[in-house]
């Protein structure tokens, strides 16, 4: 399936793995709308993309707003959930509930909130495509069980929207701003010990992992599945 001309949502398409998707998608003839809560993000994302691109700012952790972003968008082809904040990452000990509970509230409540509101507007022939993660490790037990349920939550909705088409991209260790809460050294050498054990030998950039949207959008036969674009980390 062609994306020419299909109009695509990509709720936290301002930066990231959701900014890398808009750009894939524009570049194949998709009409592409973006929402992110951060406005000065948003406008620097929008100068990037071509123009008849639309950016919406939204909490996406509130149900009235996600509910009023899909009132006012009326019908579209694809919708994406990239949004994610900075990864939280510490031993099961430290880690304060509150701040778990707020890590939930907007990758898996705000995704889920988002397929109730924007599911119905979906054109025939269309799909949504969620976004997870790596296996966990040490004091990643946040993260991945946030995954976890996105992956829970992908199959059951491909049952129960078919024939909207349900997926997931899980990417492995990529450069996103995601990262950012880690210092640039430490980081810088996390992304090198990491490539040095992939198979493909370097960790990876959001276009790479762009093109696991673009094909999940685009491919009829598939739906309720786990696309792993980690470079074979799953493989060591």
């Amino acid at each position: 399936m062609s994306l020419e001309g299909k109009r695509i949502v990509i709720l936290g398409g301002s930066s990231g793995l959701g900014l890398a998707a808009a750009r894939a998608a524009a570049e194949v003839g998709g009409s592409i709308v973006i929402a992110s809560s951060r406005a000065a993000r948003v406008e620097a994302a929008l100068a990037t993309l071509p123009p008849g691109t639309t950016g919406h700012i939204v909490d996406l952790a509130d149900e009235g707003n996600v509910k009023a972003l899909f009132a006012q968008l009326g019908r579209f082809d694809h919708f994406l959930f990239t949004a994610g904040e900075e990864l939280r990452l510490a031993p099961l000990a430290e880690t304060d509930i509150a701040a778990a509970r707020r890590f939930f509230e907007l990758r898996f409540w705000g995704a889920y909130t988002a397929a109730k509101y924007g599911s119905g507007s979906i054109r025939p022939g269309g799909s949504i495509v969620f976004t997870s993660g790596t296996r966990p490790r040490s004091g990643w037990s946040l993260g991945a069980s946030v995954c976890a349920a996105m992956e829970g939550l992908t199959r059951a909705l491909a049952v129960e929207l078919a024939p909207i088409r349900v997926n997931i991209v899980s990417p492995g260790m990529v450069k996103t701003p995601l990262w950012e809460n880690v210092p640039e050294e430490k980081r810088e050498e996390m992304n090198l010990q990491t490539g040095q054990r992939l198979p493909v030998g370097h960790v990876g950039e959001a276009q790479e992992v762009a093109q696991a949207y673009l094909y999940l959008m685009q491919q009829t036969y598939i739906t309720g599945q786990v696309l792993n674009v980690d470079g074979g980390g799953t493989l060591i």
